[in-house]
């Protein structure tokens, strides 16, 4: 008997509409056009978050980088972020010499804990970074107070927010600045790329023209950088790409979050077994089902990759604590980001996943946890 076909964690959901856009900018969108769909996804990214400015950006650790750099965050600043994330929102702060400030995640939500931020500032904090990990919400009220009151620059890293919304606003809008990723695992992808978002016009266009190689906006002299800045711009042809997905978001989202729903209630009746939150007045986007097994289970992480690899399916670990990465130079600083990472698995989540592909993932977790003669 053949082994049953891979399920693979993740893949964009690319239709005939977006290649036609793609195909418009490859023949037309050279010369006097060669912005044309960059504005236009930049114009309806904005309105879709609901702030009043948008930059499109090679990747969302650029976004990071622009928008700390115009923030002045340099050599002597601290930023305050968790231990639980992936590399790619720590990097830009080492990328301009500040010192990460890695503190412990809530064990529900597991992002930011904001008493362990709180007991994390010093003279010396310049922001905090709120990231929505996988798609869950940090607890949006108490950091945007706590830096209301300090007088520091919050900042969210919403690479994995796409549809998640906090109490009517859209992850990305309520910090000084936001960060999306459209990397092709993401709910809307342009393959690579990202945007910076903000409704504070002067740092808008400082990242504006830090973007474009410091070269200010306006400028009458041609090749002329007034600053030092950077290459993070997103070429034309990925933003047609942009435009065709961010029409398709309702859509996309909505799938993304009848397949946590699928989960949900697969595993609901099975004790010590956790998905991501969604209390009242929150919304996820889902980008990453994410399951936590208990200690009572028995069962690590570990044994569960273990489980879905002999069954060909495509599950991935939770993120490693930051604290761990032997060049962090820095000692542990996360009891919970220490013990989810040893409990907790993401499951295949994408567009076009079937119902008897959802069943076969269900059917290794409940196999697992349960010890059940249950086919694959």
């Amino acid at each position: 008997m053949s082994a049953p076909a891979r399920i693979p964690l993740s893949r964009p959901s690319i239709t005939e509409s977006e290649i036609a856009l793609v195909n418009d900018a490859v023949r037309h969108g050279w010369g006097e056009r060669c912005y044309d769909y960059i504005h236009q996804f930049e114009q309806a990214f904005a309105q879709h978050i609901g702030v009043r400015h948008a930059i499109a950006t090679s990747s969302c650790t650029g976004a990071l980088h622009m928008g700390l750099a115009a923030l002045g965050v340099g050599p002597g600043d601290e930023v305050i972020l968790a231990d639980t994330n992936w590399v790619a929102s720590v990097a830009p702060i080492l990328y301009l010499g500040a010192k990460p400030i890695l503190v412990d995640v809530l064990p529900d939500t597991w992002c930011l804990d904001p008493a362990a931020v709180r007991a994390a500032l010093t003279p010396r904090t310049k922001a905090i970074m709120a990231v929505h990990l996988y798609g869950n919400l940090c607890a949006m009220d108490e950091l945007l107070c706590l830096c209301e009151e300090k007088g520091i620059a919050l900042i969210e890293d919403a690479a994995e927010a796409i549809g998640s919304i906090y109490h009517g606003q859209r992850a990305g809008a309520m910090g000084t600045f936001g960060a999306f990723s459209f990397h092709g695992s993401k709910t809307l992808s342009t393959g690579e790329g990202g945007m910076f978002v903000t409704d504070d016009t002067p740092l808008y266009k400082h990242v504006l023209s830090l973007s474009n190689h410091g070269r200010v906006a306006g400028q009458q002299r041609q090749f002329w950088p007034e600053m030092l800045g950077f290459k993070y711009k997103m070429s034309n042809l990925q933003a047609a790409l942009g435009v065709g997905q961010l029409q398709r978001t309702g859509e996309l989202v909505a799938r993304k979050r009848e397949i946590f729903h699928r989960y949900q209630k697969a595993f609901g009746n099975i004790e010590g077994v956790t998905m991501n939150p969604e209390p009242p007045g929150i919304t996820i986007g889902a980008w990453m089902p994410t399951i936590v097994m208990a200690p009572q289970t028995e069962v690590s992480a570990e044994k569960m990759l273990q489980a879905f690899k002999l069954a060909n399916i495509d599950a991935r670990p939770f993120f490693a604590p930051l604290s761990t990465l032997p060049w962090m130079a820095c000692s542990a600083h996360g009891a919970w980001a220490q013990d989810l990472y040893r409990r907790a698995v993401n499951l295949p989540s994408f567009h076009d996943m079937t119902e008897a592909e959802i069943d076969r993932v269900c059917n290794v977790v409940m196999r697992t946890i349960l010890n059940k003669n249950i086919s694959p």
